[in-house]
């Protein structure tokens, strides 16, 4: 599949299958996804892999579709404001390169703001320097949803003189 075929197929995955996927592949991709762009190669972002007992006492809603991994993703401050919205870009650029190199294989991913704030910051033990980007749930699909409309992206588009 082409890229752009990629980009437009993958889907936020709400059901996925119990079956593991493999650690390597999970691997693999954290290292494609930190080819992300980022400012001055700051690097900001931080994985926090959620083992089952913890997953329970977040407590979501959907178990995460009951995925059989999950992982939070952490956006270090920086030492300006500017810098911090930076690293911010920079790691939802690498969890757009998670997502799809996980989709490229069959994987999906769901990515939920969980853990932002709150008692569920808390419970994963995030230090006070970094913001929580997001929750990944990543397995095998139950079911993929059809795409939901988006708005024509001329109509998005400003041409200045």
């Amino acid at each position: 599949m082409n890229i752009l075929d990629l980009i437009k197929s993958r889907r936020n995955i709400k059901k996925f299958k119990v079956d593991a996927v493999d650690s390597n592949l999970i691997q693999q991709w954290l290292e494609a996804a930190a080819m992300a762009p980022n400012h001055r190669l700051t690097e900001p972002w931080e994985i926090c892999v959620i083992g089952p007992e913890t997953r329970k006492k977040l407590n979501h809603k959907t178990n995460f579709g009951n995925a059989p991994f999950v992982m939070a993703v952490l956006s270090r401050h920086g030492a300006t404001k500017v810098e911090t919205e930076e690293n911010a870009a920079a790691t939802a650029c690498f969890i757009q390169n998670f997502n799809l190199a996980a989709w490229s294989e069959g994987v999906g991913t769901f990515w939920s703001s969980i853990a932002i704030k709150g008692s569920n910051r808390q419970l994963l033990e995030i230090p006070e320097n970094y913001d929580v980007l997001g929750v990944l749930a990543v397995g095998y699909p139950e079911e993929i949803p059809e795409p939901k409309p988006r708005t024509s992206i001329k109509e998005k588009i400003k041409y200045l003189p």
